[in-house]
């Protein structure tokens, strides 16, 4: 995997994408003092390099009946992840799942309706292994758009 060289108008773009994701072209060209078809030119080509990976809509899970989010830590005992990842195919709650360093093997983000709900997912979660759960009270940095 090679690094792409980004200029300072590649970073405010990245910013207002990051902001916005449907901003329309003009609104970035203005943002950037650019004309439309050079900030086109500029996106598709951060596309083509992969550091735009793809374009998203952010979910308020309170509104869709799933006001519980919890961390789950799973101590995975074996090395074969294919049960592991055969249960985060299935179980649309766990809405981010990454491989970690430490006594947990797997650090995952669940959002569930009601805390039986959570227990539910939880205890599918925990027949892979050790789980340890955390309740979040609370986001004081829910996302943050990355720029330098």
């Amino acid at each position: 995997m090679t690094t792409i060289s980004l200029d300072a108008t590649d970073w405010r773009l990245l910013e207002a994408l990051q902001r916005d994701g449907r901003s329309s072209y003009a609104e970035l060209a203005r943002t950037v003092s650019m004309s439309p078809s050079a900030v086109t030119d500029r996106v598709r080509r951060l596309e083509e390099a992969g550091v735009i990976s793809g374009y998203s809509a952010v979910i308020d899970h309170e509104r869709v009946g799933l006001p519980i989010l919890a961390m789950v830590r799973l101590r995975y005992p074996t090395g074969n992840y294919k049960p592991f990842h055969a249960l985060l195919g299935t179980t649309p709650e766990i809405l981010e799942a990454h491989h970690v360093t430490g006594d947990d093997c797997f650090v995952m983000k669940v959002a569930a309706r009601s805390m039986r709900h959570l227990e539910e997912v939880t205890g599918r979660i925990a027949g892979l292994g050790a789980v340890t759960t955390s309740i979040v009270y609370s986001s004081p940095l829910e996302r943050r758009p990355f720029v330098l």
